[in-house]
């Protein structure tokens, strides 16, 4: 049971509105938000930096931003986060070989070595006591310029945020985000957890 219960869609119409932002990027408002509206204010902040963070001005790609997502996620061992990206990534076009085998990604074909970069910046990144050290600044300097690094770390800093949110929270996991973690993430032990 979450710490606290998500508004309904529909509890305002501004809660509608943060509804209709998420069924392009998941199909359905996640549950995190719902309880972020508690506190307008707070989820009105997470939605514009979730815009911001997720806009591509570089060659990161959406699709590469939701995988980067999910390896954070993975290392923070969030479930719910972890099923959530692996959603996103699943719907803004990755490849159906990345997403079959995004457990796999250091030695897997279907990654470049700049996606490895990235995916293992992530991994570094969100790990306490951080992991970044000179060989994954080597590396990300070899295929990305400084504007793709900083949008990289926009996206495991803000799954940092929902991270935390999610498992201090306890939320509620939706059906199509259990679907997607089952579909990718199962046979590698994912369960909804805390989440149910």
């Amino acid at each position: 049971m979450p710490l606290v219960q998500p508004l309904s869609p529909d509890h305002s119409q501004e809660t509608k509105q943060l509804a209709e932002f998420f069924n392009e990027t998941l199909g359905f408002c996640p549950n995190s938000v719902l309880t972020m509206q508690h506190r307008p204010a707070i989820s009105k902040a997470f939605i514009n930096l979730n815009k911001a963070v997720m806009a591509n001005k570089g060659r990161v790609t959406s699709a590469l931003k939701r995988m980067i997502a999910w390896v954070s996620s993975n290392t923070t061992g969030c479930r719910y986060c972890q099923a959530h990206a692996i959603r996103a990534a699943e719907r803004y076009g990755a490849e159906q070989e990345q997403l079959d085998n995004i457990w796999e990604y250091r030695t897997h074909p279907a990654f470049s070595e700049a996606e490895r970069a990235a995916l293992d910046f992530s991994l570094a990144a969100s790990q306490v006591p951080n992991g970044v050290d000179e060989n994954i600044q080597k590396r990300l300097h070899q295929h990305w310029n400084e504007g793709e690094i900083v949008e990289m770390l926009g996206v495991i800093s803000l799954f940092g945020y929902l991270n935390r949110w999610n498992d201090s929270m306890g939320t509620s996991i939706e059906k199509d985000a259990v679907e997607s973690g089952e579909k990718y993430l199962s046979k590698h032990g994912w369960t909804q957890g805390k989440h149910g």
